[in-house]
């Protein structure tokens, strides 16, 4: 018998006792439902069902509260439910209440925006139905004009991600926050070598490559997991997250695989870039709102190459930051400051005295604080920023080389010039080297010289060599061996060798001519004699200098020679060698200054084997300084105000603060800091003229002013 047989037997009043119970039952099951999903929106706290947690926005008088249904949300059948109280915490009824979806123009995509249908409920509170022509990420605008109060509220969300967010606050894109710290050196240098691994990942990503990912994901994965020894629980766990999510690129069979593996990977990396500004440097993020999920991502160009969208859109996607910050009430800005005016983001020229929306573009005014105006910082957003093409570059620390450069002149070795001269009187008979600028061995001959000194010489050498061989047979058989010894000697102070000397004494008469021979090998770039010249004991005769090895003798501005010194190494061409240059050595610093010219002279030397170089040649001379580590700032973000410098911080949320520095020396288009800058400042790096006008018209005049007052 079934349970609709054993109903009809009950009696009558049994069945009546039944469907009563039937329908406390059921009413009790449907509050159990319906009750999790009211505490949490009145009380504000998360129901963990399809409606996602309240979110309050402060538009003027008016508070909207805004929770989103489903949660995550859809591409259809999407529902906003909206509670709107004014100040006094009273509902507002009868309010005329517009919902609008918007997604910006994104490189050729154009914007995209529609109206929700919008129904009136009790006590305050209004349902927006709507459908989304498409994913990503969308902005809810919602707009209320009652007896009560007016305002503007907006709101983003993310088709397939849970969350629904101020809009500033990235919500959903926002990457898990850890402490800011310093990693140590070890740990930063294979974080860089992540980073270098996910550019990698990215860049194929960006161009739709699978082929040949997996390597750089397994290179970025062992780097993620050997930085975790000597960093703190936090930090290990991200590294460790971070690692497994790039073994899920590695393992990916197809392209959107790999890429929701990327977002994951992007979030660890967001995360760790934060924490450590060094880690960030040289860096740029942008942001994809047509990504669901993280949509965000790190490349090293400035110019965008989307790995999220590929190439279908590569160059879709916005700017964005590091480290997402977030956005608080509209009639207030960071650091609490006392509200000068409200101003548009739009248009700056708009100036009231309470918050409300622009007269031209209908937008919520944004707070002015006195201490912004003090210091100077203007707002301009980011399609003004497009339009005039402003840039931003990073304060990093790389290492810093100073270029000095300067013209020489090639000259002969001092210490390798010889000059060749005569230690007794004579007459030369014969010139053997007889033309300038010829090369001489050593050893060879250079001239035949006839000296009757010399004639005497020989002959004293051969008297004392006959009483040697006569005393030989007498009683003191070495009586003569110092005359000989003398003889003998003085013939070799007179530049006699060994060889003429033995000549004279196996033949026993002397020479009447004597060879001179050259003592160094050169080439000869004087000669003062000819053939029949009577020539002084002491007078040179040849100058010979080698030329295996030549000086440069550069002349180095002032300011310049305190960087020289002795040691350091330079390139040197040549105009007459187009295409080749040669590395020379800094042997010495002249220790005085040229008056005329201001310069001092720094010599260098140069191998020459093959002669190449001559004496008296032009030179071009570049030497490259070393300077270590600096910090440094690109050449074109310092505008120079007469007596100090400036650049423009970027503040984030359009503002744009003039900010005095001191700078050194210029290398490779960068600017030394010396004061005024700390590593990972975001600084403005082109467009400076248009931003530092308006900022004349609108920002302190300390900046701007002759005097050097205000800096100090």
């Amino acid at each position: 018998m079934n349970i609709r047989e054993r109903f009809h037997q009950l009696t009558p009043r049994r069945r009546q006792l039944v469907k009563r119970a039937s329908v406390a039952i059921g009413l009790l099951i449907l509050a159990a439902l319906l009750a999790k999903p009211l505490i949490a929106w009145f009380s504000g706290k998360p129901m963990g069902g399809s409606t996602s947690r309240g979110v309050i926005a402060k538009a003027g008088d008016l508070n909207i509260e805004a929770a989103l249904r489903p949660d995550p949300p859809r591409q259809s059948d999407n529902m906003l439910l909206l509670k709107l109280t004014a100040a006094d915490q009273k509902v507002v009824e009868d309010a005329d209440v517009e919902m609008e979806y918007v997604m910006p123009a994104m490189g050729a995509m154009a914007e995209m925006r529609g109206n929700a249908d919008v129904d009136e409920k009790r006590n305050g509170v209004y349902h927006a139905a709507f459908d989304l022509p498409m994913g990503g990420t969308w902005t809810l605008e919602v707009r209320v004009q009652s007896k009560q109060a007016s305002g503007t509220a907006r709101f983003t969300m993310t088709v397939g991600s849970k969350g629904l967010f101020l809009a500033g606050s990235e919500g959903g894109a926002v990457a898990a926050a850890l402490p800011p710290q310093q990693y140590p050196p070890a740990v930063l240098d294979e974080l860089r070598r992540a980073l270098g691994a996910y550019e990698l990942v990215r860049e194929m990503l960006a161009n739709d490559q699978l082929d040949g990912i997996g390597t750089h994901a397994t290179t970025l994965a062992v780097s993620l997991r050997t930085a975790k020894q000597g960093t703190g629980f936090e930090v290990m766990s991200c590294l460790e997250d971070g690692a497994a999510a790039a073994d899920e690129i590695a393992a990916a069979k197809s392209l959107p695989d790999a890429r929701a593996a990327f977002k994951d990977v992007s979030r660890y990396v967001f995360s760790l870039a934060a924490s450590d500004r060094r880690l960030a440097a040289g860096w740029h993020a942008f942001a994809c709102s047509m990504t669901d999920g993280f949509n965000k991502w790190l490349q090293r160009d400035q110019e965008i190459s989307n790995p999220y969208m590929g190439l279908a859109m590569q160059s879709c996607g916005t700017g964005s930051s590091i480290a997402a910050e977030a956005v608080a009430d509209s009639g207030h800005i960071h650091g609490g400051d006392e509200t000068a005016h409200y101003t548009c983001s739009m248009h700056p020229s708009v100036k009231q005295e309470t918050a409300g929306t622009c007269p031209i573009c209908s937008m919520d005014l944004i707070a002015v604080s006195k201490s912004e105006i003090a210091s100077g910082v203007i707002r301009v957003d980011e399609a003004r920023r497009q339009k005039i093409g402003v840039k931003t570059a990073m304060v990093i620390s790389r290492p810093m080389a100073t270029a000095i450069r300067a013209v020489g002149k090639t000259a002969y070795d001092e210490s390798r010039v010889r000059d060749i001269t005569l230690k007794l009187d004579g007459f030369i008979e014969r010139l053997y080297v007889d033309t300038t600028g010829q090369y001489v061995r050593r050893g060879q001959p250079l001239l035949a010289l006839y000296s009757p000194d010399l004639y005497a010489a020989q002959q004293e050498y051969l008297l004392a060599l006959r009483s040697q061989r006569a005393s030989r047979s007498s009683a003191v058989p070495d009586r003569a061996d110092y005359l000989v010894r003398a003889a003998r000697q003085r013939l070799r102070l007179w530049d006699f060798s060994d060889a003429q000397i033995d000549q004279v004494a196996r033949t026993g008469r002397p020479l009447e001519r004597m060879s001179v021979l050259s003592p160094y090998g050169g080439f000869v770039i004087e000669k003062r004699v000819v053939e029949g010249s009577a020539v002084k004991a002491g007078e040179r005769v040849f100058r010979i200098a080698a030329l295996d090895r030549i000086w440069v003798e550069a002349d180095i501005y002032e300011k310049d020679l305190g960087l020289v010194r002795p040691g350091q190494t330079a390139r040197v061409t040549l105009p007459y060698m187009p295409g080749r240059s040669f590395t020379a050595r800094v042997t010495y610093v002249y220790p005085y200054l040229d008056p005329a010219t201001r310069t001092g002279k720094v010599r260098l030397e140069l191998p020459n084997p093959a002669g190449e170089l001559k004496p008296e040649m032009y030179a071009d001379v570049e030497l490259q300084i070393p300077g270590g580590s600096r910090l440094m700032v690109p050449e074109p973000a310092v505008i120079q105000t007469g007596p100090r410098q400036l650049v423009f911080l970027d503040l984030g949320e359009g503002r744009l603060k003039p900010q005095q520095v001191q700078v050194g020396r210029k290398s490779d288009g960068y600017y030394e800091v010396l004061s005024g800058l700390k590593e990972g400042d975001r600084v403005i790096a082109s467009a400076n003229f248009l931003i530092a006008s308006e900022s004349r018209i609108r920002a302190a005049e300390q900046f701007w002013g002759g005097s050097d007052e205000a800096g100090q």
